[in-house]
């Protein structure tokens, strides 16, 4: 499956902006959300072919909207990439479990995120 359209959910401007700017530069389009509520429902309406998850949001958080987004029928053979500042085992273990397929701690690597997103291809 080649990925050209990437949801980034993101509640922090800076994030979004830097995530946007990295992806389009290198190819793909992008649709941006600001919450975990948001996030679901682009998910549903976009159909991306993945989707850029951050977990510390208000509201709906990363790992509930990951695991609205694994267990709904329209949209659970997308992949959710969770981005975040959460660097302990712990989360990382329980992203996973929410149905993450990888797991990356901000600050993130441009060229990482974009070999990882090739590698889905």
């Amino acid at each position: 499956m080649a990925v050209k359209k990437i949801l980034i959910i993101d509640d922090s401007p800076t994030e979004r902006a830097f995530l946007d700017a990295l992806l389009v530069k290198a190819g793909y389009s992008t649709v941006l959300a600001t919450s975990g509520e948001e996030g679901v429902e682009k998910a549903k309406s976009e159909l991306p072919d993945l989707i850029l998850m951050d977990v510390v949001m208000p509201g709906l958080n990363g790992f509930q909207a990951t695991r609205a987004i694994s267990r709904e029928e329209t949209t659970k053979n997308i992949p959710v990439f969770i981005c975040t500042t959460k660097d302990q085992e712990t989360d990382k273990i329980w992203g996973m479990r929410q149905g993450a397929k990888d797991y990356l701690v901000k600050p993130v690597s441009g060229d990482e995120l974009i070999a990882k997103i090739k590698a889905l291809g």
